[in-house]
């Protein structure tokens, strides 16, 4: 596995190769410390499977970054790994395509469960205290009739099922619906769920609404951090998809 880590700090960027590279005697992690030198590893070497990103960058925002590689690059996946820990962060990181977000402070134990799942095509959040600093974030997809933003997330979450949700398997979701979380929570549009499944984009849309019903969420955003949280609860670190 080839991880591109971008962390402007040259300590925590010696640290967090070291401790990535404890994966496995297959990993490979090269550093770049700017935004403009990730882009240049980018470009000038192939066979990346992950990349690390740390939000604070001393010559870009990390959120502009992480939008450019996402466009960019939009098979890769990006974990963002930052000193923050704001509810309202992990929610725009996750909303702007992230297949991960790992506070710093989180123990090593929780980095490698983190990047493992990523790496099975999964996605990972933090525990969270929904409804602590949240704030808007990026709009979601045109084509999906749930609102484009993210309001207070403590709001919705005293309106919905965030603190008291069921379990997955509780859900009472149909095998089709099943489906559909599984891609929607792999950042896949509805065009592409469609294509996967072999449905229409209509009834795609019918099935991403019912799901999000089921979660008693309003948004995409909302579903992929429900999920995460509903699994921790469980005992698990995230959301897999098992298969069909």
């Amino acid at each position: 596995m080839k991880v591109l880590l971008i962390d402007d700090h040259p300590l925590i960027l010696s640290a967090l190769k070291t401790v990535i590279q404890g994966l496995g005697d297959d990993v490979t992690v090269v550093g770049a410390q700017s935004a403009e030198a990730a882009r240049k590893t980018l470009k000038a070497e192939a066979g990346f499977d992950l990349v690390l990103l740390d939000l604070q960058l001393g010559d870009a925002n990390g959120f502009d970054l992480l939008g450019e590689l996402r466009a960019g690059y939009p098979s890769l996946p990006v974990v963002v790994v930052s000193a923050s820990d704001r509810t309202s962060d992990v929610i725009r990181s996750i909303d702007m395509g992230a297949m991960g977000f790992v506070p710093k402070r989180a123990s090593n134990e929780t980095l490698f469960d983190a990047l493992r799942l990523v790496m099975s095509g999964g996605i990972y959040v933090p525990p969270m205290s929904m409804g602590v600093d949240a704030g808007p974030s990026a709009a979601d997809e045109e084509e999906d009739t749930t609102p484009g933003y993210l309001k207070v997330v403590g709001t919705q979450a005293a309106q919905s099922s965030y603190q008291t949700a069921p379990t997955l398997a509780n859900l009472g979701l149909t095998p089709r619906q099943t489906d559909v979380l599984a891609l929607l929570l792999q950042g896949k549009p509805n065009k592409l769920i469609a294509r996967e499944l072999n449905l229409s984009v209509e009834t795609v849309k019918d099935h991403v609404a019912a799901v999000l019903r089921a979660l008693g969420v309003s948004s995409r955003t909302q579903a992929v951090l429900a999920v995460s949280q509903m699994t921790q609860q469980a005992g698990g670190s995230g959301w897999r998809r098992t298969g069909r």
